[in-house]
């Protein structure tokens, strides 16, 4: 079906036809109810190339990532894809690779020789800050899940620091008093915040916040060695808030090894979420682990890009606790 058939069917003119679809003022209201039910028998659909080329917008965002296939990454991709096309977006998307400059170049000199109308750059987690390219485009620019070097930018990340709370507040509510740490990285950004996140939970609760802290990487086999040293240490800790669930499943193995009954001794948490990670082969859950609602992060990022309502400075999703056996005494 055509314009022109939605307007015949109509009794109008091609030019009011058009002006009733796109929202037009110029008209009175019956007749643009008119065409609208007409082209709603007719099952009309505008042709996407004409409105672009009417409207000036090309009905396409750009999506730069920087590692689509990570893990954590591709949540965030699905929800905003999905975001989009519930708004009749096309997605167009880029991956320019974890360490490879000229890919990012190379991906931002195609995105700029096509028409889109927002862009969106999908990191691979809060670890580090992305370079801001906003200046390369004349169009909107959001960061998802990932901070940029430019503070004025639009950023929207998993909030790392109400996770540390989150899971802080649960172990406390459980009747833990002595709550040891063991995270990622001393540089990681995400660690940061999540050890900064559980400190303020200790504060309010009027525990001390100089818990015995172990740094390391994400890794299960780090997590495992982890919670030796903090058993050989001799601290007195009744609880662990892991900094992931690698780490929290490593410190399970170690507790299973050494006797030390989960959670009746002492209860972990994780964060993170992953079903790949929590859920064991029998398909039982295994940890209890805060979700940073990674497509719900995607979404929100999506749904922003297309309003003129954008604030700069960093935003965030609420995260939310999913209770499994190494919490419930």
């Amino acid at each position: 079906m055509r314009l022109s058939d939605v307007a015949a069917v109509a009794g109008v003119s091609l030019a009011t036809a058009s002006k009733a679809l796109n929202g037009s003022t110029r008209i009175s209201q019956a007749t643009r109810d008119r065409v609208q039910a007409a082209a709603a028998r007719l099952d009309f659909r505008p042709d996407a190339l004409a409105r672009s080329f009417a409207s000036g917008r090309s009905g396409t965002i750009g999506v730069l990532t920087h590692q689509a296939k990570n893990t954590f990454a591709r949540p965030v991709i699905v929800g905003a894809v999905l975001q989009l096309g519930e708004q009749n977006q096309a997605a167009l998307v880029y991956d320019s690779g974890a360490s490879e400059p000229k890919a990012m170049t190379d991906s931002i000199r195609e995105l700029q020789a096509r028409r889109i109308d927002g862009l969106l750059v999908i990191g691979s987690g809060h670890e580090h800050v992305s370079p801001s390219v906003t200046h390369y485009f004349d169009v909107p620019v959001t960061y998802v899940f990932t901070a940029s070097s430019d503070p004025d930018d639009v950023m929207y990340l998993p909030d790392n620091r109400q996770a540390g709370r989150l899971a802080t507040q649960h172990l406390i509510e459980t009747g833990c008093t002595k709550i040891a740490h063991i995270t990622g990285p001393r540089a990681s950004i995400a660690a940061e915040r999540r050890r900064e996140g559980m400190v303020d939970a200790l504060t309010e609760a009027g525990l001390d916040p100089a818990v015995p802290v172990v740094y390391g990487d994400w890794t299960r086999r780090r997590g495992a060695e982890a919670m030796r040293e903090l058993l050989a240490s001799g601290a007195e800790f009744d609880a662990v808030f892991c900094g992931n669930d690698h780490a929290a499943l490593g410190a399970l193995e170690t507790c299973a090894a050494a006797s030390i009954r989960v959670p009746d001794d002492v209860a972990i948490v994780g964060v993170d979420n992953w079903e790949g990670t929590v859920v064991d082969q029998e398909g039982s859950r295994q940890l209890t682990s805060v979700d940073p609602e990674l497509m719900e992060l995607g979404r929100l990022a999506a749904a922003n890009l297309l309003t003129p309502e954008r604030a700069p400075g960093e935003h965030y999703t609420i995260p939310s606790l999913v209770v499994g056996p190494s919490t419930l005494r």
